[in-house]
């Protein structure tokens, strides 16, 4: 598997702007390049009917984490699974380099391509950031964030690296695009030169009240420094839910 030629028939250019929702009923009104949307909950007919609105679709799922409440929860073995993410109830770690942990992301990038989905938000790739149960490493990271990429490549799928900053300058390449939560919050923006330098887009939201609210200005100093870096920052509720929305690639909220 991954052929050194394979390639997804999509990625997303360095300029595309973006949507991010993946709870609540979807709102598809948005005139942006790209919806970002649960792989699970959507169905094939919501993703052609944005397809024919001229929007192109990646599918986020769970790469990292077993959730209970997902439909092919129950094949995942107790070995599996860690400890539990803490404030997420209902998820578990995930042994990223066991066998049956990885057929069965096969099958979810499957699912995608079946789906139409153009490309794939695999989420919770650092687990070995957290206090995982499982001795999850960054180096175990690396290996599992290039199985998943081979695979969605070999399905015609794009790819976007989620989070885990610590990797992103040597997964840059391998990577079509990347989604980050809260770089300026934290100061961490910066590595996605990395991405941006490849001609390769940078989605990222912010949940802070400082910037829904523009806190003395602080959203006005949140877009700026984006556009700067070249980077496509939303401002959101922590639920994705579409109750909040502003975008740094519009004049205005929602």
């Amino acid at each position: 598997m991954g052929s050194a030629q394979a390639a997804p028939a999509w990625v997303p250019a360095l300029e595309d702007n973006w949507q991010w929702q993946l709870t609540g009923d979807l709102n598809t009104g948005y005139d942006v390049d790209v919806y970002d949307i649960d792989l699970f909950d959507t169905p094939r007919e919501t993703i052609d009917a944005l397809h024919a609105a001229g929007r192109r679709v990646v599918c986020y799922f769970s790469a990292g984490s077993a959730e209970n409440w997902r439909e092919d929860f129950s094949r995942f073995a107790e070995a599996d699974k860690g400890n539990p993410l803490e404030d997420w109830e209902g998820e578990r770690w995930l042994d990223t380099g066991s066998r049956n942990v990885r057929a069965i992301m096969q099958d979810r990038l499957k699912l995608a391509a079946d789906k139409g989905c153009d490309g794939v938000e695999p989420d919770n790739l650092d687990g070995y950031q957290n206090e995982n149960g499982l001795s999850l490493t960054p180096q175990s990271a690396r290996d599992f964030e290039h199985f998943l990429a081979a695979a969605a490549h070999d399905l015609g799928l794009a790819i976007g690296l989620k989070n885990d900053t610590d990797n992103v300058a040597v997964m840059a390449e391998t990577f079509d695009f990347a989604v980050n939560e809260e770089c300026f919050q934290y100061e961490e923006c910066d590595v996605y030169a990395a991405f941006t330098g490849l001609g390769k887009p940078v989605f990222t939201a912010e949940y802070e009240d400082r910037f829904l609210e523009n806190t003395d200005g602080a959203r006005d100093a949140l877009c700026a420094a984006s556009r700067a870096m070249k980077l496509h920052t939303l401002v959101l509720a922590w639920d994705l839910d579409d109750s909040v929305r502003f975008s740094c690639d519009e004049t205005g909220a929602r």
